[in-house]
């Protein structure tokens, strides 16, 4: 890869071949194949290098906001459920985390959440409309603590300036992590994110309507600091 410094005031090239993630092995349980198997045609979005009609996907033309690795998904259906006003898009590409969130679709009967099972990075670069995204959601991503793995944290520029561009006027960024030293990172990155304003001027008070999840719950056993940060688009 070579890197090469932009312009003066002009967006920073997305360093697409570095992933944020790594596909790690898991216990695929038979409930979760099931689901899987079963419904991933009727509620996941397949990736290709076509836009997405939101409209088109929910028969509506509510608010839709986009959310950047679900993990096991229990806190995505809460949300979806908590606010059938909002649809949502959930990103991941684990396919156990796929297959609960399916099953939790199916058994709080939500018509307001979707799935895409692919890299985040290209799902907006090739499907999401610019000026088009009420909200991203992104509890507790990897923070990638080795010095050398840091370039493949989500929460840094480029990557920022592309989820800037998917924002609605007013639209927001809600980030969580549970090390600070990310915390510290993401709030410098997104405050050198152009089109981005921070709606606290620091770090943000939990917000009291985001259900606390098992990973959640590993961080404050194990004494770790929640941290949470919240943009908007100007």
């Amino acid at each position: 890869m070579i890197d090469t410094e932009p312009a003066a005031g002009q967006e920073q090239p997305l360093r697409r071949e570095i992933r944020t993630f790594v596909l790690r092995s898991g216990h695929f349980t038979a409930a979760e194949r099931k689901n899987y198997e079963e419904l991933r045609g009727d509620f996941c979005i397949p990736y290709e290098k076509k836009t997405i009609d939101f409209q088109a996907v929910f028969g509506n033309a509510r608010p839709t906001v986009i959310e950047i690795g679900f993990g096991m998904g229990k806190a995505t259906a809460l949300i979806a459920q908590q606010h059938p006003d909002i649809n949502y898009i959930g990103i991941e590409v684990h396919k156990p985390g796929v297959g609960k969130l399916l099953g939790e679709i199916r058994e709080r009967g939500l018509t307001n959440l979707r799935i895409v099972e692919h890299d985040a990075m290209e799902v907006l670069a090739d499907q999401i409309a610019d000026k088009s995204v009420a909200a991203f959601h992104i509890f507790f991503p990897d923070p990638w603590q080795k010095k050398r793995h840091c370039k493949r944290r989500l929460i840094q520029r480029p990557r920022t300036d592309l989820l800037a561009r998917k924002l609605i006027p007013g639209g927001y960024l809600y980030f969580v992590t549970d090390w600070l030293p990310y915390a510290e990172f993401g709030l410098a990155e997104l405050t050198a994110t152009a089109g981005l304003k921070n709606r606290y001027g620091g770090f943000a008070p939990r917000q009291e309507w985001r259900p606390e999840t098992r990973f959640e719950q590993k961080g404050l056993n194990a004494n770790r600091v929640i941290t949470e940060v919240l943009f908007e688009k100007a």
